[in-house]
């Protein structure tokens, strides 16, 4: 039974060019078929999450990060009788706006267009679902339904201020009302973000030897976990040990959003999911005892991992890659591939080229963007190996 505050794909709010319905598949499911279909999608396994995808088969990249929390998402979605398709869908969808080399070419790629509106990754997937992926005859992008859209602009939550370039763009033609919060799925979406990396993030931690389990031992809910498995299986392999300490870690993070969102929906008294996105706060989220938790976990992760001199290293090169590619593109159009002529044809001012600039090195893997800056500067770089 679908609870009722979730998303009814037949009362979805369309898309915006019309288009006939499905035979075989509602509104959701053909949005999440579009996003696993688009070359976004494809390249996002050569795309950093923590390193750079090469430099060892077993990391994650930002395509194995999407589909596990698409799998974290689709078990608290069935779990909270919310339409399971809206949420895997903005699940998969919600990195497709990341450049190579995950935050830190976002960084520098900020920097470099913040005289023409900087690069937001959030916003960038919306301009990639609703106009970089030219596929079909009648329209640019994917046409995807509204609550698609709202998802992927918004799942961290309300989006006011300044906003991003292409955020500005479309919601003045299609507004996505983005001063609310957006839909239960989109915000299950965004928790299974915060639960699959900092499971993931921990385990990628330990195999590039960073730390080890028992550095983790005297972080909160790791050390119940890890204490768990110990009295259990006493001289437990190392590997097994540390799959069976961070699954249970796992298993607490997802009961934990389950036990406070249902609190949270009865407090609401919401009985629909326009009253979910004008709550005032979200609805889907941790106890405020396991988001102080997280915090001591995200801060050791930041500064043993995120900031560990190796990581540093490859932060410092991958940014010098989107650096160098930046200016040359910019300087020489002809460089850059056929494909974006004729939107060069149509420029009118710098910003308009920066733009198209930033949406080639975007949509770059770290392998692509690797080869194009050896290509057009004659200097081989190098990324940081772990054992």
């Amino acid at each position: 039974m679908t609870a009722a505050f979730a998303c009814v794909p037949e009362r979805s709010r369309g898309r915006l060019h019309r288009e006939p319905e499905s035979a075989h598949r509602s509104a959701f499911q053909r949005d999440r078929d579009r996003i696993v279909h688009c070359s976004a999608f494809r390249r996002l396994k050569h795309k950093t999450q923590v390193f750079v995808a090469h430099v060892g088969d077993h990391f994650r990249t930002r395509l194995t990060h999407s589909i596990e929390v698409a799998q974290v998402a689709r078990t608290i979605s069935g779990a909270l009788d919310l339409d399971v398709d809206l949420t895997e869908t903005v699940a998969l969808a919600h990195d497709l706006g990341h450049p190579p080399f995950g935050h830190a070419g976002e960084e520098e790629l900020d920097d470099l267009m913040r005289p023409h509106g900087g690069f937001d990754h959030n916003a960038q997937a919306l301009r990639i679902v609703t106009f970089l992926e030219r596929h079909y005859a009648d329209f640019d992008g994917l046409n995807l339904t509204w609550e698609t859209l709202e998802g992927i602009a918004k799942h961290n939550g309300p989006v006011v201020g300044d906003l991003p370039h292409h955020l500005r763009l479309y919601d003045a033609e299609h507004p996505l009302e983005l001063s609310t919060h957006a839909s239960a799925e989109a915000q299950v979406a965004a928790l299974s973000d915060d639960i699959a990396y900092n499971n993931h993030d921990i385990l990628d931690g330990i195999r590039a030897g960073l730390f080890n389990l028992d550095d983790l031992s005297d972080l909160p809910i790791l050390r119940g976990c890890i204490a768990e498995v110990d009295r259990r299986y006493p001289d437990l392999h190392r590997k097994r040990r540390r799959h069976e300490a961070l699954r249970r870690f796992f298993g607490a993070l997802v009961e934990d959003v389950l036990g406070e969102t249902r609190t949270r929906l009865a407090e609401s008294g919401g009985a629909s999911s326009g009253e979910v996105r004008r709550a005032g706060r979200a609805l889907v989220s941790f106890s405020e005892c396991v988001e102080s938790d997280l915090s001591l976990i995200r801060d050791f992760l930041f500064e043993r991992m995120y900031r560990a001199p190796l990581v540093r290293v490859m932060r410092k090169s991958a940014k010098g890659y989107v650096r160098d590619l930046f200016p040359i593109y910019m300087d020489k159009t002809d460089l850059l591939p056929t494909g974006w002529r004729e939107d060069i044809a149509a420029v009118e001012t710098d910003a308009d080229l920066a733009r198209i600039v930033a949406d080639h090195i975007a949509g770059m893997t770290d392998r692509f963007a690797m080869q194009e800056h050896f290509r057009l500067t004659g200097r081989e770089g190098r990324m940081p190996d772990f054992a």
